[in-house]
């Protein structure tokens, strides 16, 4: 389609071609960020800068915004009658919505609200899976593997605010106008260079990585004069909505390892509401994601907030940091 093509208009071609894509949920969630996107914009004007003074189901401090995010996905996308249910990486359990529904919403309302405070970019990420089970919602409908998505996408702001997604034809994106309040395309079928000069992790964790990873980024740190023969530049933004969405526009590998602080975890990200979908639009343009050995679309889900390693961006580097994982 043209540049300049609304969301909506966008999502509605492409249900009218196959009706299996949740595309009245798809334009929900645009809708309910561009409430987020308003309410990132007031920031301490509205006076919703700062700690909500509670915590969420892992013990993390919970920002204003990240409450207010929740909230507006909750509400925005529960009156969508083909929504079955919603689960959050704020919420211990899962949301029921519409007893006939056939899809359901997973999210990440807020990532990167630690940011919020200094006005880095932030985003909002989310996940779609069609609900297998015909009987009473159960947490168990949401544990499906990331090859199992219907759906999946973000929206960060920033500079712009802008909407990426695949339904699994590609990755697509959408910027916001804010003249109009809808969201038009900027680029279509999004592809990620399988070589790359950047990558992206908190070398302040150096010390706790295992032997892999430590030898993947000595090698990136040595430069044109070692093993790579190439000199490398590193990024860091902590937030993965935004190191995610450079590597989507420019190419890269982002790293979020496990590490020897809590060996009992298999990483800090959340499979179902950051890695699964992040992994699907990465896969979809071309990229790779991976635990360290392991493809993560084909991790089983075994619970809602389940832990883990991700490393994803460009292929040929993934696939070199899964083969030092693998032991080669």
């Amino acid at each position: 389609m043209s540049q300049g093509t609304t969301f909506t208009q966008y999502i509605a071609e492409l249900g009218s071609k196959n009706p299996q894509i949740p595309a009245s949920l798809l334009v929900s969630v645009a809708n309910a960020c561009k409430l987020i996107a308003k309410q990132v914009e007031q920031g301490a004007l509205a006076g919703i800068i700062g700690s909500a003074g509670s915590g969420n189901v892992q013990g993390e401090t919970q920002q204003k915004l990240d409450i207010i995010s929740n909230d507006i996905l909750l509400e925005a996308c529960g009156l969508d009658s083909t929504l079955a249910g919603m689960a959050s990486e704020e919420m211990e359990t899962i949301f029921p919505a519409n007893k006939n529904g056939s899809f359901l919403l997973l999210f990440d309302p807020l990532d990167g609200s630690s940011n919020i405070d200094v006005n880095v970019s932030i985003g909002t990420i989310f996940s779609i899976l069609k609900k297998q089970s015909t009987g009473e919602l159960s947490e168990k409908d949401f544990l499906q593997a990331g090859c199992d998505q219907v759906a999946s996408g973000y929206v960060v702001y920033g500079p712009q605010t802008t909407l990426v997604y695949t339904t699994g034809q590609g990755v697509h994106m959408f910027t916001l106008d804010h003249e109009t309040n809808e969201f038009l395309l900027i680029k279509e079928n999004i592809q990620i260079s399988p070589d790359t000069k950047e990558f992206a992790i908190n070398m302040s964790n150096m010390r706790h990585w295992d032997v892999p990873v430590k030898r993947y980024v000595d090698e990136c740190l040595a430069g044109a004069e070692g093993a790579r023969k190439k000199d490398f530049n590193m990024r860091w933004i902590a937030s993965m909505v935004a190191d995610v969405h450079r590597i989507l526009c420019r190419g890269g590998v982002f790293m979020y390892p496990w590490d020897k602080r809590d060996p009992s975890k298999p990483g800090k990200l959340r499979l179902m509401y950051e890695a699964n979908p992040m992994s699907f639009l990465i896969e979809q343009a071309g990229g790779a994601s991976v635990n360290g050995k392991d493809r993560i679309m084909t991790l089983p889900a075994e619970k809602l907030h389940q832990r883990v390693s991700v490393v994803l961006g460009s292929k040929n580097e993934v696939d070199l940091i899964q083969k030092y994982h693998q032991g080669s």
